[in-house]
């Protein structure tokens, strides 16, 4: 059996700090004033246990109070921390015990120990971040006298070391989702651009047909009607019978200029010059030709309202 042998703290030199830097690392973690998480409560509730007492908590310090994220028989969520015993034990090299609070000077006047919840014993392990910043405390606290034994002063490091495992998860895996915002932005951003640059850029597209490429100028091309396999693309100076789908001439044609508006038919919206009851009428003239008759293209009824809205109607 391990020596149950306490440490004289009073005679120890406590950690030296610099509280700017401390508070700096604290407050990276996001973590005060924060909802209670069951990991933490867990952690608390297994060390009150282990230590044989009614009260534990997983206590923070901050620049004026100790805030606990997970606290067993304690109502409440913070003290002064010039009240606080963590003060001191997140600076001790190993677990910080106070076998009898009310016979110690240290803590003799203390308003937890002269008041509710009336502390007679302490026992913290600090949470040390990993390069070495202490944060807080999980402790273990009685109202009566006792002592821990070396296995339960071994137990409450162990868990102290868990606790602070489950804060740097917790603060990687907020990083981890700050950075995944960023880049959804960022990818929203850029293909948002290249939505645009594809919108105003793709001028013209290349068609197969027969056994060569053709080159068709966007801003020539009125309408696409579907024939089965196969698909016509009216410009102004010519009709041409290519292989394809709709879909894919979908995809390919700059979306900011053209609409589906029939499940065979696909039109310039600037081509429209009037619709006519369940048909839209495309002005077929080019630019130094002769003015033509507008040509009618049926308009789908589920097509139709989607139409509109995309038209400026006054």
């Amino acid at each position: 059996m391990k020596s149950s042998k306490t440490t004289n703290f009073a005679a120890v030199p406590l950690r030296q700090v610099n509280e700017p830097e401390r508070l700096e690392t604290l407050h990276s973690y996001n973590i005060l004033d924060t909802d209670p998480e069951q990991v933490f409560n867990d952690l608390a509730q297994l060390s009150a246990f282990i230590c044989g007492t009614p009260m534990s908590l997983v206590s923070l310090i901050d620049t004026e109070r100790q805030w606990f994220k997970a606290r067993v028989g304690l109502d409440m969520q913070q003290t002064p921390r010039e009240h606080a015993f963590c003060q001191y034990a997140m600076r001790a090299p190993g677990v910080y015990e106070v076998a009898d609070a009310a016979l110690d000077p240290r803590f003799a006047d203390n308003p937890l120990v002269t008041g509710n919840p009336k502390i007679r014993f302490y026992a913290g392990a600090p949470l040390l971040s990993p390069d070495g910043q202490p944060l807080g405390t999980l402790c273990a606290l009685d109202t009566v006298p006792r002592q821990l034994t070396a296995d339960q002063r071994e137990a409450l490091r162990v868990l102290a070391r868990q606790v602070m495992a489950h804060l740097e998860l917790r603060r990687v895996r907020a990083q981890l989702e700050d950075e995944r915002q960023k880049l959804d932005g960022m990818l929203r951003m850029a293909n948002s651009t290249g939505d645009s640059l594809f919108s105003n850029g793709r001028a013209e597209i290349f068609v197969k047909q027969d056994q060569r490429l053709v080159r068709v100028t966007t801003a020539e091309l009125q309408y696409v009607e579907a024939l089965g396999d196969y698909v016509n693309l009216h410009t102004t100076r010519e009709r041409l019978t290519v292989y394809g789908t709709m879909k894919d001439f979908e995809a390919k044609l700059p979306g900011r200029d053209f609409a589906r508006i029939h499940r065979k038919y696909i039109v310039r919206l600037d081509r429209i010059v009037a619709i006519e009851a369940d048909a839209a009428l495309l002005d077929g003239s080019s630019a130094n030709g002769p003015v033509r008759t507008p040509m009618r293209v049926p308009i789908g009824s589920s097509y139709k309202a989607g139409l509109l809205n995309r038209l400026t109607l006054v």
